[in-house]
């Protein structure tokens, strides 16, 4: 069940956003560290949903949310949150929650008492806290171990917990920082449900990744930063379709693989097959999509048995380097 985060607590300061502005704005943004470029020259305009923030380590995504947070200053541009300037009225970062990369907690402390002791600080009262606290721990699926050490708690439910006090605020603008590193499958899974459900609720989650295939199980809007730069912001099944003139493999296992090519070579869009390991048929095409259409039929037809498709290609690596070889 969805807890109600709409209620305010009597003792919250309460900064009204402007109503039409983005929630978050980066103006032509560079931060440099002497001689290093953490972020040059980013432009960007978001508000609601969920936009996944993908780039390989040093890509700048770290650098990116600790601007949008107040943890850095830009060296030139401007940043903007709800309309607002937060480095000449912070009012803006009372609506917004963070959950960094690092895994500084109080390990002494209780899942409970963690988040209620964060609401606290938010202005509510301690009755208000508790019940807010309980209602964000249930939402990431912690309602079992709110009175465990959080010293005690496995990867996947720190996250979690860092998470539920994150959201305590009810913010509108929630920026997570590689939330499913070091995560078990389960945990993953979890935490990839609250995401989409706070993008459902109309929330502006901001989540970074260096894994492709993560980000595709959460959201189709994609930000894609290399070296400081942004190579792409928008729907990833548009950009996918703008790579499509790029070569592409689709690699099948079977135990006829050259049987099974010779099905594939009257396709239009396949120009070649290749057979690098016994029991493994590699398919060249220009077009991923039309393949992976007629893949199904082609093999049903051939009545040869397939018991494995990989997308060699079909990763953060290969993304950036069709990206980066357009702008060459």
């Amino acid at each position: 069940m969805i807890p109600d985060l709409s209620q305010t607590g009597e003792g919250r300061k309460e900064w009204a956003p402007a109503p039409e502005a983005p929630h978050v704005v980066l103006n032509h943004v560079t931060k440099t560290y002497g001689r290093v470029i953490g972020l040059n020259d980013v432009s960007i305009a978001i508000k609601g949903g969920v936009t996944g923030i993908l780039g390989q380590n040093g890509a700048g995504k770290s650098t990116l949310f600790k601007l949008i947070v107040g943890r850095l200053r830009p060296s030139s541009g401007e940043v903007m949150l709800f309309g607002t300037n937060p480095f000449k009225n912070p009012a803006p970062y009372s609506r917004l929650g963070y959950v960094s990369e690092s895994e500084q907690l109080y390990d002494w402390m209780t899942g409970l008492d963690f988040v209620t002791t964060l609401a606290r600080l938010y202005g509510y009262t301690r009755d208000e806290a508790k019940a807010r606290a309980l209602h964000v721990l249930e939402f990431v699926g912690l309602e079992d171990v709110v009175n465990k050490e959080i010293g005690k708690y496995s990867k996947g439910m720190r996250q979690r917990v860092k998470i539920a006090h994150a959201m305590v605020h009810d913010p509108d603008l929630i920026i997570l920082d590689e939330p499913l590193a070091g995560c078990d499958p389960l945990a993953r899974t979890t935490i990839m449900n609250v995401v989409r459900e706070l993008g459902a609720m109309g929330k502006t989650v901001l989540v970074s990744s260096h894994a492709l295939h993560e980000i595709e199980r959460i959201t189709e809007q994609i930000l894609i930063l290399h070296n400081g730069r942004l190579l792409a912001l928008g729907n990833l099944h548009a950009i996918r379709e703008l790579l499509d003139k790029h070569p592409h493999r689709i690699k099948l296992h079977t135990d006829e693989p050259r049987e099974l090519g010779r099905s594939f070579l009257p396709h239009e869009d396949v120009y070649g097959v290749r057979f690098p390991n016994p029991g493994e048929l590699l398919i060249e095409t220009n077009n991923l999509s039309s393949v992976h259409q007629a893949l199904p039929g082609i093999c049903v037809e051939s009545g040869i048995r397939v018991t494995g498709i990989e997308n060699p290609d079909d990763n953060l690596e290969s993304l950036l380097g069709y990206l980066v070889e357009g702008r060459a």
